[in-house]
């Protein structure tokens, strides 16, 4: 299915309202980079939580759209909405699904994560010679997730230094599935995907069918998760909502159970150690280039 892509570059207080009305205009799916990065391997992307900021001055917003969206009454209404938006800021272009994967498979190598866990293009065979190497074959599509991100490698390292024979995995914003799916091809019995975009729960599916994994993997809104807690929790989305959802990841792990939370800049992990600490023990902080993970184990 092909998309009708809209970017344009703002000023970080004009974010919210931006965003609000391409909503009402019926976006499906906004994400936002930095204007200001130097080279586009630099422009992390991100989804931020409701009232949450992004984290750049100046941000590029990538706009999807039904292909056959009219163009020109979209400018018109944005004017209408937002009279100090100009024409010029506007940017349309047609993407096609194989755009966003072809770009990615064009990128990206096989990566290891720790002892056993590799990830590999779909394009890509993997040697078929090493039993004890673990693949988790993806195509991301339009969710995040690739394991190319410093907080994804943080938590696909986690995983793989965990014992998970036989135990249940929650995935927290699971994105392209990437986490719930390297969980269980690392040996759990049973997953369960979490995502607040719908596009990113097709996705998770899709790679789990092309990883043999999906008569193991549930996938659910957040509203529609009501299940019991599992033997390992693990979430990778942002610090607002890490914070605001702790108790309720209190709830969605067992006594005992390992967790890490991820998506944490250097420097935000203080009020979340604080904030874990009224449920979870042995609380550690981990680092990559500017990111943290968070680990520990939930209270007896």
């Amino acid at each position: 299915m092909p998309w009708l892509e809209l970017s344009l570059t703002l000023r970080v207080e004009q974010q919210p309202r931006v965003e609000e009305a391409l909503e009402d205009l019926g976006a499906l799916s906004i994400t936002l980079q930095d204007a200001d990065a130097e080279t586009p391997d630099e422009q992390a992307i991100f989804e931020p939580g409701v009232g949450e900021l992004p984290l750049w001055p100046t941000i590029t917003l990538n706009a999807l759209f039904d292909v056959g969206t009219d163009r020109r009454g979209l400018t018109e209404t944005l004017g209408e909405l937002l009279p100090w938006l100009e024409p010029d800021q506007l940017l349309f272009r047609d993407v096609a699904d194989q755009d966003w994967v072809r770009a990615w498979m064009d990128k990206f190598e096989p990566m290891p994560f720790g002892r056993r866990l590799w990830i590999y293009p779909w394009n890509i065979e993997p040697p078929r010679d090493d039993a004890g190497l673990v693949v988790v074959r993806l195509d991301p599509g339009l969710a995040f997730g690739s394991g190319t991100h410093p907080t994804t490698a943080l938590c696909l390292e986690w995983l793989d230094g965990l014992q998970l024979a036989g135990k249940s995995v929650t995935d927290f914003g699971c994105g392209s599935g990437i986490l719930a799916i390297a969980a269980l091809k690392l040996g759990a019995a049973s997953a369960i995907g979490v995502d607040n975009d719908p596009q990113a729960l097709i996705a998770s599916a899709d790679n789990a069918e092309r990883n043999e994994v999906a008569d193991r993997l549930a996938l659910f809104l957040p509203d529609e998760l009501d299940v019991e807690p599992a033997d390992v929790f693990i979430a990778n989305i942002l610090a607002g909502p890490l914070g605001e959802l702790a108790p309720i990841f209190a709830k969605a792990a067992k006594p005992g159970a390992p967790f890490a939370i991820s998506g944490i800049l250097v420097g935000q992990q203080d009020d979340l150690l604080l904030r874990y600490a009224e449920w979870f023990d042995g609380l550690r902080v981990d680092t990559r280039e500017d990111w943290v993970r968070i680990s520990g184990c939930r209270r007896a």
